[in-house]
C-alpha cells in the first residue's frame, strides 16, 4: 500500500500579497523616527493617519485614502500635542474621529472635517488628562460607543467615557493599577468583556475591563511575551515574543493561561513581531519591525492549531503598519486583508493587498462572511452599567443596505459631493420653464451648459474669486486632482459592474 501525503483543504492556501504600484502609494511622507514599538499608522475607509517627524511638539498626518502619489511636504497636519505623538487610533464607529496619545502625558480626540484636513488642526474635541507620565498606547472598546482605554509609563490603564460633557476630562471612569511595569499591548475579545495585556515583565494578564479585576495571569519562563492578541471567537490568545534563547517566537494560549498550547520559534532577528488576526477568515498575519516579510497562518480550534500558509517577501523593511477595516476592502478583486506598510528609507506608505486568487470577478460569498460593522452595539452608559454585547454584523455584498451605506460611500468620499452637485443641478433644471421655441431652447441649453461648467470641485466659479496666493492655487490644484481621481474610480467601478452583468447574462443564457 503506497503512502500518500495528507493535504489540508483550505480556501486560503494560495493567498498572495500584491503591493500597490508606485502611483498608488503615498510618497514623500516624513515618517517619525520614534523607536516606540507601535504601529505608527491607522487607516479607515476614508482616511489614513501616520505619525510624522516634526520639530517642536508632536503631529500626525491625515490623508484622504484616494490622495495617492506625491504628498505635499507642507500638507496641513494635526498638531496639538506638546510632545511626540506615540500612537493613533481611529474610532471604529466614526470615520471622522481619531484619538492620539503623546509624550506630553495627554490623550486627545480629534474631529476630522469631512472634506479632509485643509489647514492645521490644533484644538481637539476632547482632551484627557489623567496620566502622570507619557502615554504610549490607546485602544477603543470594540462594541461600546465612545469608550477609550489608555496606558502609559505610569503603569496604569485608564478607562475614559467620551460622552462626558466637559471638553477637558481629568478623571477617568476607572484606573487599573496592577502592572508592575510598562504595558506593551492591549487586546479585547469579541464583545469587549475581557481585556488582555502584555507587560514589560514578560507576563500576560486578563482583566475585566469594567471593574479592573485581575482574572488570569500567565507566568511561563520559556516564553517572554511582548505583544498579545485575542483570536476572535476561538476563545484563544496569541502572543509574540522571545524564547529563553532569544529566538523570536509565537505562542498560543487557552483563556486560563496555565500553559501555552503551542510554541513555535521563527528566527533569530531582534525586531518586535506585530500579530494581526482576521476573525472572518481565521487567518493570522505576523509582521516584524524592520523586516521585509509578512508570514501568514490559518488558525483552527483543533490540533495542531496553527497551519503555516506562506509569506510575503519584500526587500523594503517596514517600520510600522496600519490595517484597513474589512468594510473598506475591494471585494471585486477578492481582497481579504490590506496593510499599509511604512517604509522609512523611502518615506513611503505602501498599500499591500492580500488576495485570494479566483477566476471570477464577481462577489465571492464564501470568503466574505458577515463581519463587524461600523455601528456600535451599545452606548457608553449601557456598558458602564454592566451590559455586554457582541458587535453589530454587516454584509460586504455589494447592493446590500448596510454595505451600500457604510462601505461604498465611505471608501469613495467624493461620490457624496458629486451626487450632491448633480442633485442641485437637477433641481435647477426642474424649476426652469419649458422653452416655447427653438431659439429659447438653444439659449436655455447654453445657459445650462454654462451653469454645469461653472461648478467644479463643489465650488461655484462665478461666486468664488480666483486664487490670489500660491497656497490657494495649490489647494485648488489638489482639489482638481482629487476630482479626477474620483471620476476615474467611478469609471472603473462601472466597467467592473458592466463586466459582471455581462457574465451573469452569459451564464443565464447558457442555462437556457
Amino acid at each position: 500500500m503506497t503512502w500518500r501525503p495528507q493535504y489540508r483543504s483550505s480556501k486560503f492556501r494560495h493567498v498572495f500579497g500584491k503591493p500597490a504600484t508606485k502611483e498608488n502609494c503615498y510618497d514623500g511622507v516624513p515618517i517619525t523616527r520614534s523607536v516606540h514599538d507601535n504601529h505608527l499608522c491607522a487607516a479607515n475607509p476614508r482616511f489614513i493617519a501616520v505619525i510624522t517627524e516634526c520639530a517642536g511638539g508632536g503631529a500626525f498626518l491625515v490623508l484622504s485614502i484616494s490622495h495617492t502619489g506625491k504628498v505635499d511636504p507642507h500638507h496641513p497636519r494635526v498638531s496639538g500635542h506638546r510632545g511626540n505623538v506615540l500612537d493613533v487610533k481611529w474610532n471604529p464607529f466614526n470615520d471622522f474621529c481619531i484619538a492620539s496619545c503623546s509624550e506630553d502625558a495627554t490623550v486627545k480626540v480629534w474631529e476630522i472635517p469631512k472634506h479632509g484636513v485643509l489647514k492645521n488642526i490644533t484644538v481637539p474635541w476632547k482632551e484627557l488628562q489623567g496620566h502622570s507620565r507619557r502615554v504610549g498606547l490607546i485602544e477603543w472598546h470594540p462594541t461600546a460607543n465612545n469608550v477609550l482605554f489608555s496606558t502609559g509609563y505610569d503603569y496604569q490603564v485608564m478607562v475614559w467615557n467620551l460622552d462626558a460633557p466637559e471638553q477637558v476630562i481629568k478623571n477617568p471612569v476607572r484606573s487599573i493599577s496592577v502592572h508592575p511595569d510598562m504595558v506593551l499591548s492591549m487586546s479585547f475579545n469579541m464583545d469587549g468583556s475581557r481585556l488582555a495585556t502584555s507587560c514589560k515583565d514578560k507576563k500576560i494578564r486578563i482583566f475585566d475591563p469594567r471593574t479592573g479585576a485581575l482574572l488570569q495571569e500567565a507566568n511561563c519562563k520559556s516564553h517572554k511575551a511582548s505583544k498579545v492578541l485575542y483570536l476572535g471567537n476561538l476563545k484563544m490568545l496569541l502572543s509574540t515574543g522571545n524564547s529563553r534563547w532569544n529566538h523570536r517566537q509565537i505562542a498560543l494560549w487557552d483563556q486560563d493561561l496555565s500553559q501555552p498550547l503551542l510554541q513555535e520559534d521563527l528566527d533569530g532577528s531582534s525586531g518586535v513581531l506585530f500579530p494581526f488576526y482576521d476573525p472572518d477568515t481565521h487567518m493570522l498575519y505576523v509582521a516584524g519591525k524592520g523586516d521585509g516579510n509578512i508570514r501568514y497562518y490559518e488558525i483552527s480550534s483543533e490540533k495542531p492549531y496553527i497551519h503555516f500558509l506562506t509569506e510575503y517577501r519584500s526587500h523594503l523593511p517596514q517600520k510600522g503598519m496600519g490595517i484597513m477595516p474589512k468594510r473598506g476592502l475591494d471585494v471585486y478583486s477578492c481582497e481579504v486583508f490590506r496593510f499599509y506598510r511604512l517604509v522609512t528609507i523611502k518615506s513611503l506608505i505602501e498599500p499591500l493587498s492580500m488576495i485570494v486568487p479566483r477566476r471570477s470577478e464577481s462577489y465571492q460569498e464564501d470568503i466574505y462572511p458577515m463581519t463587524a460593522g461600523c455601528e456600535p452595539a451599545m452606548s457608553a452608559a449601557e456598558w458602564m452599567s454592566g451590559m455586554d454585547k457582541g458587535p453589530v454584523m454587516m454584509s460586504l455584498k455589494p447592493g446590500s443596505k448596510l454595505s451600500l451605506d457604510s462601505r461604498r460611500s465611505q471608501s469613495r468620499p467624493g461620490l457624496l459631493q458629486l451626487s450632491f452637485i448633480q442633485e442641485q443641478l437637477d433641481a435647477k433644471e426642474s424649476k426652469e420653464p419649458e422653452p416655447t421655441n427653438d431659439l429659447q431652447a438653444w439659449q436655455n441649453g447654453e445657459a445650462q451648459d454654462k451653469s454645469r461648467s461653472a461648478v467644479t470641485n463643489g465650488r461655484d466659479v462665478m461666486l468664488c474669486s480666483p486664487p490670489k496666493t500660491e497656497n490657494e492655487l495649490r489647494q485648488v490644484f489638489y482639489k482638481q486632482q482629487e476630482e479626477i481621481r474620483r471620476l476615474r474610480e467611478m469609471l472603473s467601478q462601472r466597467e467592473v459592474r458592466i463586466k459582471q452583468l455581462e457574465l451573469e447574462i452569459k451564464n443565464e443564457l447558457g442555462l437556457f
